[in-house]
């Protein structure tokens, strides 16, 4: 039987020799991803979300933080706060029901839920919209007479 120190030092020497080749393969892999342009990674990434399920968390937020520098990150942070949009309806109006049927068609809703949301205003309607689909939604709401706020 071998004692704890023989047991514990031919394992870890056996561990390091597994996790150096381990880094090596995800050094090379690294490099590799890091010197791809931006159309090969959209391509990988597209590849990665149609074969395996695969969708980056970030939205590739990560990958372009890392050139700029701390600045450029904030950069892009900001960018992509103005890029989607909350709408948040305010007030259900004097025209309920017509703002009811806007909500419904907007976000599949039934009337109950749709009925609950609007009587419940303030409450976010649709989240991470683009500014166009935003503004649309903001606008048919308007119509109705509901008061919608776009954050």
């Amino acid at each position: 039987m071998k004692s704890f120190d023989t047991v514990a030092t031919s394992d870890i020497g056996r561990g390091e020799e597994v996790m150096a080749e381990v880094a090596d393969d995800i050094k090379q892999l690294g490099d590799k991803i890091v010197g791809l342009t931006l159309k090969q990674a959209v391509d990988l990434a597209s590849y990665l979300k149609d074969t395996h399920g695969i969708e980056p968390a970030a939205g590739g937020a990560v990958m372009m933080a890392a050139p700029g520098g701390a600045g450029g990150g904030a950069a892009a942070e900001k960018e992509e706060e103005k890029s989607t949009f909350d709408v948040v309806l305010k007030s259900g109006g004097d025209k309920k029901i017509q703002v009811i049927k806007v909500v419904r068609a907007a976000t599949g809703l039934g009337l109950k839920e749709a009925k609950d949301l609007v009587e419940g205003a303030p409450k976010t309607v649709k989240e991470g919209l683009a500014k166009e689909e935003a503004e649309k939604l903001k606008k048919e709401l308007e119509e109705q007479g509901g008061t919608v706020e776009l954050k």
